[in-house]
């Protein structure tokens, strides 16, 4: 169900995180245009920090590896099944996008910002996912501030990983659990207190 044609606010109030994944993946051209949705994100300074990491095929397993490695590091005395849940974890969709900021703490920006604008593209990722109508779930976990799990992808250890977006074709709909009013995150400024 692609929806490109969508109106910009009915895609943002209907996307979701999906709960299942399944093949296939977004193909090239499909690709190509939700990472152009991500490096679209808002970037103070135009440092351009996020950088992309794609695993797809087999190499989900050597992925599954590592964060396999990356819990025995953490807890030395983790049973052979909790390692094999966290192998699995790679095969939760067909492909995996590693979302990370190439963090510049010499920059004039924040290092925080660089990080937000990594957020911001990682959301125009999952924005992008489902106009082309596919699925996506946005994960982290303790592998993602691992620095062996970092250096791994190639990055720096003072670089953040924002998110693991896994992608593909949603297999069971949106949760059935109701979404959140704004009206219950929102409140009037009182102005500031007199002295």
């Amino acid at each position: 169900m692609k929806v490109i044609g969508m109106h910009a606010s009915d895609l943002l109030l209907n996307r979701y995180s999906a709960m299942k994944l399944s093949d296939p993946a977004p193909a090239a051209e499909a690709l190509e245009r939700i990472l152009s949705s991500a490096v679209r994100a808002p970037d103070h300074g135009r440092l351009r920090p996020w950088r992309f990491i794609l695993i797809d095929g087999d190499r989900r397993l050597q992925f599954g590896d590592l964060l396999a490695d990356s819990l025995r590091r953490r807890r030395p005395d983790a049973p052979e099944d909790a390692l094999n849940r966290e192998r699995g974890k790679a095969l939760r969709a067909p492909l995996i996008i590693v979302v990370a900021a190439a963090c510049n703490p010499t920059a004039k920006i924040p290092v925080i910002e660089q990080i937000l604008a990594a957020g911001a593209a990682a959301q125009n990722i999952m924005l992008a996912v489902f106009a082309e109508g596919f699925g996506a779930m946005w994960k982290t976990g303790d592998a993602a501030y691992d620095d062996d799990v970092k250096t791994a992808l190639g990055l720096a250890a003072g670089d953040a990983i924002v998110g693991f977006l896994y992608v593909g074709t949603d297999s069971t709909g949106p949760s059935p659990v109701p979404q959140p009013s704004w009206r219950d995150f929102v409140r009037p400024w009182g102005g500031a207190p007199s002295a």
